[in-house]
């Protein structure tokens, strides 16, 4: 009997300590806001083809082409935003990764452009240099990157192939999440997935598949996957959900490891989700940079109890890590549809419930194991008693009510940056009637960022 009341204790205490770290919040404050607005429009590049000159003509909801600009509705769900598709131009918006810069500038990129594969072969991928004015709450857009494969790295063909300039767009890779080195970029993608990396141009020079326990990654995007010409074949042809592929990566202090961060839960042989703790878990998978190999080593990332997914993921120190996770909810309880399975235009039916950063440890002690979740900040709930935000209407409090909440840094010992992808046209978390600002906050807290 003592032996297995200590059995009992001990597995009281297991329990305990893995809900205790989703339990730990601490405290977050407004410290500055800056905000570029939803419809921020570039010229493409002057030696692209017409075809990209105007983006978003296949955003109709049955994706056939529609050329007149401004005559498709952005929407989400069933309201209707005020930005229209077609666009004069490339979107510079679906912010989705960040990192800061020595000279105190960001870098950041545009994600795959209208939501899927099939209607963004006309939206160019580009990275973005961007200079915050916390005190003027203003972003200034300094360089943009159009990505390009002139030496044919990519392994499968991609939709401006029989063009001279050879650019990548949202048909090809869904990017999100970057880290600049000195002699260009590593960007995590989600179709593959992939790990890809471009030089300071933008070239595509690598394309590294995805493995993890010597078995491929595939998702169902995988543009080399190859379905069974038999309808009534049972064999899984990939292991991963659509949109599940690298949503974050961190690269280790000294720079010799990428961490890739998967979106999704790994399937089994069994049609199961992997799990840790109890809970559904996705994958933290080691990349040597200068092998450009797997090491085979990872970790196991579980879920908070409403939580679905991450948006992105950077290192502070050699262990420990910023994590946003998120719930699929958008929009403030107070204007939440009455009746949820009927959602109207001017309400929301699934508010936001669950949109935090996590600070997590990784190490050599728990390698192929869960990592430990340290504690967390709640995003729908930052103290502003200075009133520093721009955008919001609780009374000191700063909420981001966003279905996609996809860029976290550290900027000092005691303040982070936190910026959403606003998925234009077709996100309005902030207003049921409008998209979505880019908006970027900067957050004290010290306590957070030193924890262990």
């Amino acid at each position: 009997m003592t032996r297995l009341l200590f059995a009992s204790v001990a597995l009281v205490a297991l329990f305990a300590g893995s809900a205790s770290a989703d339990d730990q919040m601490f405290p977050a404050k407004l410290a500055g806001q800056a905000i570029l607005p939803a419809n921020t429009v570039v010229p493409a590049p002057v030696d692209a083809p017409a075809f990209l000159k105007t983006s978003g003509k296949f955003s109709t909801p049955d994706r056939k082409r529609s050329e007149k600009l401004g005559t498709v509705d952005g929407k989400d769900g069933a309201r209707v935003t005020d930005v229209k598709l077609p666009l004069d131009g490339q979107p510079v918006q679906g912010f989705s990764g960040i990192k800061l810069m020595a000279d105190g500038t960001f870098w950041t990129l545009s994600d795959n452009g209208f939501g899927s594969k099939a209607n963004s072969s006309d939206a160019m991928l580009f990275l973005h240099q961007v200079k915050i004015d916390w005190a003027g709450n203003k972003v200034d857009v300094v360089k943009n990157i159009f990505l390009s494969d002139p030496n044919k790295i990519a392994p499968f063909p991609i939709a401006m192939e029989g063009t001279e300039t050879r650019y990548l767009t949202g048909a090809d890779f869904d990017i999100e999440s970057i880290q600049p080195v000195d002699e260009g970029f590593w960007l995590g993608d989600e179709f593959g997935p992939y790990l890809i990396k471009v030089n300071a141009l933008g070239q595509l020079t690598d394309v590294v598949a995805t493995t993890v326990d010597g078995k491929p990654v595939t998702s169902p995007d995988n543009p080399l996957i190859q379905l069974p010409a038999n309808p009534a074949a049972k064999m899984p042809v990939f292991n991963l959900k659509r949109s599940g592929g690298f949503e974050g990566m961190a690269m280790s202090k000294d720079g010799s490891k990428l961490y890739g961060l998967l979106e999704g839960a790994l399937y089994g042989d069994d049609g199961k989700m992997e799990q840790a703790d109890g809970r559904t878990a996705i994958r933290v998978i080691e990349f040597d940079v200068a092998a450009k190999k797997w090491t085979g080593r990872s970790w196991l990332y579980p879920f908070a109890e409403k939580g679905v997914a991450i948006g992105d993921f950077n290192m502070i120190d050699a262990t420990t890590a910023l994590v946003i996770e998120r719930d699929n909810g958008a929009g403030t309880k107070d204007r939440a549809c009455a009746d949820p399975k009927q959602p109207k235009a001017d309400c929301f039916d699934a508010p936001a419930e669950l949109k935090r950063v996590y600070k997590i440890e990784f190490n050599d002690a728990n390698v192929g194991k869960a990592v430990r979740k340290i504690g967390y900040i709640d995003l729908l709930n930052i103290q502003d008693p200075d009133n520093k935000k721009k955008a919001g209407s609780k009374d000191g409090v700063y909420d981001m009510p966003f279905v996609t909440i996809e860029n976290v840094d550290q900027v000092d010992a005691t303040h982070l940056i936190i910026g959403n992808d606003n998925n234009l046209p077709f996100s309005a978390g902030r207003a049921v009637d409008k998209a979505d600002n880019n908006e970027f906050s900067l957050i004290e807290a010290g306590e957070f960022l030193s924890a262990k």
